[in-house]
């Protein structure tokens, strides 16, 4: 019995078009004004392999694989380089190189993200130093 309900569970969430509004340049965020475009610390270069292993690998399990909830309904694969510059479902904007405050990866672990919930979804959110990296990286021109 248990099974047919996760499967009815499943099937009915599959059959759902998941849209949400695509928010543009004009949309603000609360940590838009907290945001920094500058580099925190220009004297180290942050890669994606820099943020890989200290920021997605231990918080962002949902888009580490094709079959994660975050790429299956956000459509954001971020442990491949491309993809993680190509976006997802919202768009191309999920990290746009240089503009780490226009970036939806730095909006969507910020206190108020401009759609849907905080990421790391029903998890604590990233500690600040580790948020600054990705905020640094993206700062950066989100170098492989």
């Amino acid at each position: 019995m248990i099974t047919v309900r996760r499967l009815f569970v499943f099937l009915s969430l599959a059959a759902c078009e998941v849209t949400e509004p695509n928010f543009g340049a004009e949309f603000q965020t609360a940590d838009r004004g907290a945001c920094r475009l500058a580099d925190s610390d220009p004297e180290v270069d942050v890669t994606y392999a820099d943020v890989l292993a200290q920021v997605i690998v231990p918080g962002c399990s949902c888009h580490l694989s094709l079959g994660g909830f975050g790429v299956t309904v956000g459509g954001l694969l971020l442990t491949d380089y491309d993809r993680v510059l190509g976006g997802g479902r919202h768009g191309p904007e999920a990290v746009v190189p240089f503009d780490p405050c226009g970036s939806y990866v730095v909006q969507k672990t910020g206190t108020s993200p401009p759609f849907g919930a905080r990421m790391p979804l029903n998890g604590r959110a990233l500690k600040p130093a580790v948020r600054q990296l990705l905020i640094d990286w993206i700062a950066e021109g989100a170098k492989e």
